[in-house]
């Protein structure tokens, strides 16, 4: 998934669930689809970054 992708999701996902809290009647079910679609978002982000590790061991082996 392209990350400018994963950055709409995020940024959409965070709106919903600012959207859902700000609401005086909290719509439980709304706010619940904004964190998952945030919380997607920020995987699908995540999953491409290298951990620590692997970097260090690339720089090791240069």
């Amino acid at each position: 998934m392209p990350r400018i992708i994963s950055y709409i999701l995020i940024v959409i996902g965070g709106l919903v669930a600012i959207y859902a809290q700000a609401d005086e009647q909290q719509n439980q079910y709304i706010l619940i689809a904004g964190i998952a679609v945030l919380m997607f978002g920020i995987y699908s982000l995540s999953r491409n970054i290298p951990s620590k590790k692997d970097r260090e061991d690339n720089e090791d082996q240069l």
